[in-house]
């Protein structure tokens, strides 16, 4: 019996954000290059994705590229770059046909231009699906996005739109790239590091996490089901005494 059948699909989170380690890891264990790691990587985000879409998940966001991956060796960004919007295109007319929409978040005006121009078009080929919504962190980092958003809140003041006094935690929310999202409800991390790594730092303030040794390559449905189980045992208060 599948664990999914102990989930009760009237407790799901509606937001599951996953920090996807271990690729390179998992190839070194097998005598293999970090890119094979990463080709199977892929594989676990289709499952994945899948298993989200079988269950009901309104939305999945993925920590695909962060802003500090950028300072890898060029041969491997380049290798991340291909293998990236290559597994995008190949998925989109899948995405499509089970109703998933894709989108990003991120600093992408840093990717190359070709690589950019594609995955908008798979983008807006996806724009109008109402299922899943598949997020894709890419060239994102929290930091680089709260800076951001100081810049953007300050500029207003400055102009005369907005007081200081008007300034509230919404506020704040509403000029995160993650504006049009529910804040994630589940954390996953995988490989067994125990550790944020920049990622949706507003956001995760109430948010629960779970850490597993398992890396992402070996990470598919039921890895992920029980995730998803554990979090429905687990009693969220938000700060507040039940």
């Amino acid at each position: 019996m599948s664990i999914a059948d102990k989930i009760d699909k009237q407790q799901l989170p509606q937001h599951v954000a996953i920090i996807m380690d271990g690729n390179g890891r998992w190839a070194k264990e097998r005598g293999l290059e970090r890119a094979i790691g990463h080709q199977h990587g892929v594989i676990s985000v289709q499952k994945v994705t899948e298993a989200a879409t079988r269950i009901g998940i309104k939305y999945l966001t993925l920590y695909t590229f962060s802003t500090e991956n950028w300072n890898r060796p060029q041969t491997e960004i380049d290798a991340l770059m291909h293998l990236l919007v290559s597994s995008i295109e190949k998925e989109t007319p899948t995405l499509h046909k089970n109703n998933i929409r894709l989108q990003t978040i991120g600093d992408t005006s840093r990717m190359p231009n070709e690589v950019k121009q594609r995955l908008d078009n798979c983008i807006e080929y996806t724009s109008k699906n109402t299922g899943l919504t598949l997020v894709l962190a890419l060239s994102y980092s929290s930091q680089w996005e709260i800076t951001e958003m100081v810049k953007q809140i300050a500029y207003q003041v400055k102009e005369g739109v907005l007081s200081i006094e008007d300034i509230t935690d919404k506020t704040v929310s509403q000029h995160l790239t993650t504006k049009d999202l529910p804040d994630p409800d589940l954390l996953i991390r995988t490989s067994g590091e125990v550790r944020i790594s920049n990622f949706l730092l507003w956001q995760l303030a109430y948010t629960e996490l779970y850490f597993t040794e398992t890396r992402w390559p070996d990470f598919h449905e039921e890895e992920f089901y029980k995730a998803i189980y554990e979090f429905q045992q687990r009693e969220r208060r938000f700060g507040k005494v039940k």
